[in-house]
């Protein structure tokens, strides 16, 4: 793994420190307040261009990502924004099962069809990059149990929701991953 220097970043949530970590062929980037509490805030998020960048209104990452920003803002933390787009599956093929969404399958259904799992993430250098900051105790910031479980070495004190009010174009994105993901909504 290959670490970047460290720079500011100002954001409209704050002034932040970024720096980026290369794995392989992923570039990862961690995004943190410069005064670290104790137990720092931490959301670990993945990618995802059409929130976070795009504003769409089928998922709730950009809202996410926004509200950890202005929490973590808040409270002293950090962001692991992590180069794993559509749930692992890449921009090309997350596309893919956006067409098939529109033709009524749901997010499970639309990867099942093109051939991938439910949720192909891996959140194994998450654990690399707090080790980095010397940080083995977080509070997380997330509703999905499969981050919380993914630490083997990290003690989470407190799981966080985070929540977005659903709209008409992800109320049955939010359903789904509640009730075939297990995410805490």
């Amino acid at each position: 793994m290959k670490i970047s220097e460290i720079a500011t970043l100002p954001t409209k949530f704050g002034i932040f420190n970024i720096q980026s970590f290369k794995e392989n062929d992923k570039e990862h980037l961690v995004i943190f307040t410069k005064e670290m509490p104790e137990i720092p805030l931490v959301r670990i998020h993945s990618e995802c261009l059409t929130g976070d960048a795009l504003g769409s209104l089928k998922c709730d990452c950009g809202e996410q990502l926004e509200l950890a920003m202005k929490e973590i803002n808040k409270h002293g933390g950090m962001i692991i924004y992590l180069r794993q787009e559509g749930r692992g599956i890449g921009l090309f093929n997350k596309v893919n099962a956006y067409a098939l969404q529109d033709r009524g399958l749901d997010t499970v259904e639309a990867n099942h069809q093109l051939g991938f799992e439910a949720d192909m993430r891996d959140f194994s250098i998450v654990e690399e990059i707090l080790k980095h900051f010397g940080i083995n105790k977080i509070k997380l910031l997330t509703n999905n149990p499969k981050k919380v479980f993914s630490l083997k070495n990290v003690e989470v004190t407190e799981r966080i929701p985070i929540k977005v009010n659903p709209n008409k174009y992800n109320e049955e994105y939010l359903k789904v991953k509640k009730e075939k993901m297990g995410h805490e909504l």
